[in-house]
């Protein structure tokens, strides 16, 4: 029988769970809810759209509901609001808010017999999950995160806000010293700026004044401030011929020591490489959807983390296949 899913937002996240559906076969998309007009969505797929505000007539025909809203302002209030009637999957990845919202959402959940997966993805999700295993395999270790080279959608979207930007595209980039450093199983102490570098290219309206802009990004608190930064001022064309995709990409690294006087050394290494970011997220949400229906049909209700769910309830294969096969 087909998990029933559907997609609570239609942007590049929501398109990507829609790609992902048709790869599932054990997945029916009963269809897409949006805030827009549903009449002005165009799907990829020619896939079902609904008005958001008709989302509790589903109650009945959905099995999970994965939400596609930003971190910032909608999955704070849309993931608990509709955890009250639905089985739920989201991408929140606000790292320091993420046990505020696990507390949130657990707290419905619990109240109203449903199951939900935050914070899925790659980080948080796959990257936190390699942390863990890593970290915990050699207790005397120490982990590093590296992302890109890639896109930050929300660096990019930093810029945009600034006064005189008409687009921009900003890259996380690892430094690669440093990279080499915790290959080499050295664990240094690194800064937020040993670590990253941030490249910018940015398209400016005709007269802005770029050397302002320039500075604005370079001293921006939390985003720029404490990284070394490249802002390059491009044209509109360039930006659309070299910068329209979204790609990214990083790596876990965890480096310990075993024996008697501590004097093995070993590196554990993961890491992805993205043609599309929100693609591959999507991805990851949709085999957590088929874990959170396995669980509510468990009765096991409440909020969960990638540190919750047993590996085996990700695949659609049989634990006996899953056996013969992978193990």
């Amino acid at each position: 029988m087909s998990i029933r899913l559907g997609i609570y937002g239609y942007g590049n996240l929501g398109r990507g769970v829609e790609c992902a559906v048709k790869q599932n076969d054990d997945f029916e998309l009963v269809g897409i809810f949006t805030r827009r007009d549903p009449s002005t969505v165009k799907t990829l797929f020619n896939s079902s759209v609904y008005s958001a505000n008709d989302i509790l007539s589903f109650k009945d025909k959905i099995d999970v509901l994965i939400i596609c809203g930003g971190s910032a302002t909608d999955l704070p209030y849309q993931t608990p609001e509709l955890a009250k009637n639905f089985s739920v999957v989201d991408s929140f990845d606000t790292h320091a808010k993420i046990p505020e919202h696990f507390d949130n959402v657990n707290k419905i959940c619990l109240e109203s017999s449903t199951t939900a997966l935050i914070s899925g993805g790659w980080d948080p999700g796959m990257f936190s999950l390699n942390r863990l295993f890593a970290s915990s395999v050699l207790a005397d270790s120490k982990y590093y995160t590296f992302w890109g080279k890639g896109v930050s959608q929300g660096h990019s979207d930093a810029i945009r806000r600034i006064d005189g930007v008409l687009d921009a595209k900003q890259y996380t980039i690892p430094v690669e010293d440093a990279l080499n450093r915790v290959r080499n199983g050295e664990n240094p102490e690194l800064s937020t700026r040993e670590k990253h570098i941030r490249e910018c290219f940015v398209v400016v309206k005709d007269g802005a004044d770029k050397e302002r802009i320039e500075n604005e990004i370079k001293t921006m608190p939390n985003y720029f401030a404490d990284y070394d930064t490249i802002v390059h001022f491009i044209s509109k064309e360039e930006l659309e011929i070299n910068h329209s995709g979204i790609p990214h990409g990083g790596f876990v690294i965890c480096s310990g020591k075993t024996g008697k006087n501590l004097e093995n050394t070993h590196v554990i290494e993961y890491s992805l490489k993205l043609d599309s970011n929100p693609e591959f997220t999507s991805s990851v949400l949709v085999a957590y959807a088929r874990a959170i229906s396995r669980l509510n049909k468990e009765k096991a209700y409440g909020c969960k983390t990638v540190f919750d769910i047993a590996p085996s309830y990700l695949s659609k294969l049989s634990p006996e296949d899953l056996r013969k096969t992978m193990l």
